[in-house]
This record gives C-alpha cells, sequence and structure tokens, in this order.
C-alpha cells in the first residue's frame, strides 16, 4: 500500500510538472518572437511583452523552485534567460557616454490620455519635472481650456490645430523655455510635430511623435508607414535629433528596430516601464520614449509624476556625447 502511495504521488508530481512545463511555452514563444527579429505582425504583437513576463515567470519560477519541482524549474530558468536576452536591449540600449562638463537639458515627454480632465495632476507633474523642453500628445480638452496655467513658464510653444476623433479631440503640444524655429506639424489623426529648441547644447530638432496603435487595433502597415515618415521628416537634419511621445511598441520589436536600423536612432533606456500606469513598474511595457541621433547623449532617464493618465511620463536629461 505504501510503495502504491509512492508511485500515485510520483506520477502525480510528473504530471504537475508537464503542466508548468506546458504554461511556460507561453512565455518562451514571447522570448522567441523577440529575438527572432521577424516583423509579421502576428510576431510583433507577441514581441511587446517580454518585460512583464518577465517578471511574471521570474515570480512563477520561484515558487515552482520552493516546491522542488526541480525539471520545471530548470525550464523555468532556460525560460528567463531567453526572457533576459529579449528584453535587454530596451534596459542596456548602449548609446554614447557623456561628454565631460556638458550642459544637460532636460526633456518631459507625456501622454496626456486625450479624456484626461485632471490638469492639476498634469501641472504638478510638470512642475515637479522642472523640464526645459516638455512635448504632450494626446493633449485633450481640458488641458487645452487651461493651457495658459498649464504651460506657464514655458513661453515658447508650438500647438497643432485641433483634431477630432471619434470620441475626442486631441492636439500634440511642444513647449520650451528656450526659442523654437523650423517649425513643422501634420495635423492628423496621430499628430506629428516638430521644432528646432536653440537650447545650451546646440540646436535640437525636437519631435513630439504620437504612433497609431499596433495590429490587430489599427491596420497593420500603420506604424510601419508612420515610422518611415518620422525618418523621412529627420533625414538629413543638420542639427541632432529627438524623438519623444508615445511610440505605441517597445524598442525591442520591429518599431524600434526600423528606427535604429534606418535612422541610426538610440532610444533611452527602458526600465521601468511605463504603460499601463495602474499597474507596478515591472509589469508595465516602455511604449513611451525617446529616441535620439548619436549626437546626442542621454545622462539620466526616469519617470515623472503620475499625471491622471493611463501613461507615465518619461523624463530625459540631454547632453553632448564624448568625442
Amino acid at each position: 500500500m505504501f510503495n502504491h502511495r509512492l508511485r500515485l504521488h510520483g506520477r502525480f508530481k510528473v504530471f504537475v510538472q508537464a503542466v508548468l512545463i506546458l504554461g511556460l511555452c507561453g512565455p518562451l514563444a514571447i522570448a522567441a518572437a523577440s529575438l527572432s527579429g521577424i516583423g509579421h505582425r502576428w510576431v510583433d504583437i507577441l514581441a511587446q511583452f517580454p518585460a512583464p513576463v518577465l517578471t511574471l515567470t521570474v515570480l512563477a519560477t520561484l515558487v515552482i523552485g520552493l516546491a522542488r519541482l526541480w525539471t520545471a524549474t530548470a525550464v523555468g530558468a532556460a525560460v528567463l534567460t531567453l526572457l533576459l536576452l529579449a528584453v535587454w536591449p530596451q534596459y542596456a540600449p548602449g548609446g554614447p557616454a557623456v561628454a565631460p562638463d556638458s550642459p544637460v537639458v532636460r526633456l518631459y515627454a507625456a501622454n496626456l490620455y486625450a479624456m484626461n480632465d485632471d490638469v492639476a495632476a498634469m501641472r504638478a507633474s510638470i512642475e515637479a519635472a522642472d523640464a526645459d523642453i516638455i512635448v504632450l500628445v494626446e493633449f485633450g480638452e481640458a488641458p487645452n481650456a487651461a493651457v495658459e496655467t498649464l504651460l506657464a513658464g514655458y513661453p515658447h510653444r508650438e500647438i497643432t490645430e485641433r483634431v477630432v476623433r471619434s470620441e475626442d479631440a486631441v492636439r500634440s503640444v511642444i513647449a520650451s523655455r528656450y526659442p523654437l524655429s523650423r517649425r513643422s506639424t501634420e495635423g492628423n489623426e496621430r499628430q506629428m510635430i516638430s521644432a528646432v529648441a536653440d537650447t545650451p547644447i546646440g540646436p535640437v530638432r525636437v519631435v513630439g511623435v504620437h504612433l497609431t496603435r499596433p495590429w490587430p487595433f489599427q491596420f497593420q502597415w500603420g506604424q510601419i508607414i508612420q515610422s518611415q515618415n518620422l525618418l523621412d521628416h529627420t533625414d538629413g537634419a543638420p542639427e541632432p535629433v529627438v524623438l519623444a511621445g508615445d511610440f505605441n511598441s517597445v524598442a525591442s520589436a520591429r518599431i524600434g528596430r526600423l528606427l535604429r536600423s534606418q535612422g541610426d536612432l538610440v532610444h533611452a533606456p527602458g526600465w521601468p516601464g511605463t504603460w499601463p500606469a495602474a499597474l507596478p513598474g515591472p509589469l508595465r511595457m516602455t511604449i513611451d520614449q525617446v529616441y535620439h541621433s548619436r549626437d546626442i547623449a542621454v545622462a539620466r532617464r526616469r519617470l515623472g509624476a503620475p499625471t491622471g493618465s493611463d501613461h507615465r511620463p518619461v523624463i530625459v536629461e540631454l547632453s553632448r556625447p564624448a568625442a
């Protein structure tokens, strides 16, 4: 009888480990999609999730290990290794080092969420950041009605025309303590706004970005077409370029690869994540980003205070690169 119970226990343990290993195939597929470099829309959707899935897989593997299910634990550790390799380009982009004694320009970028009416939280977040340049997308009706209060201290401004969508109306904004020139706006549903800021590190082309949502929410080529339009706009720019805003894609997926390979751009480090803001940082995805040309260096990247939006703002300190 005792041996029979042992055999039943052993079979149950094998069954449990088989179920757990099968469950780990989901994180494995996400790691494989991220590492594959395949740009197909179905693969790209999976490639958006390695960061939050890494955190969940760490927790799951720890629990499995505490239960002494060693085979499943070993599989979990292998999947974790692949997930870490997949997400590492988001966290460590390998941009240029900062030149010693270079001035610093602080840039704040936020998706305010069009239906957000918490102007007080927006203003508090902007004041806490104490940025020199701010880039705002999904600038809805509430902040537009309080624009002078919200952008107080930023006398140089570029604001797109009001674009009415099915459920809301939005603008995009660049506001600066430094003079702005060579302005350009594209007033479609996902606006691009661009201006050259005369900063202590020299003229900088600042581009506010809001790419469309990825497939299956929008047509599959939408993000790619908009990204190529961005690169056409910045191609040959005589000044350093900074693209900031909501890219609706993580840096290690196909849009990030496109911007790096075709535009030779670098992104700021992407941890902790920015969306959805209600979740803890390790469970968020970094879809709100700052990309820059190699003649600019990022001295620091952090998140701004909540604005009432489902996105967290990003704050970067820009400087000259070391020789």
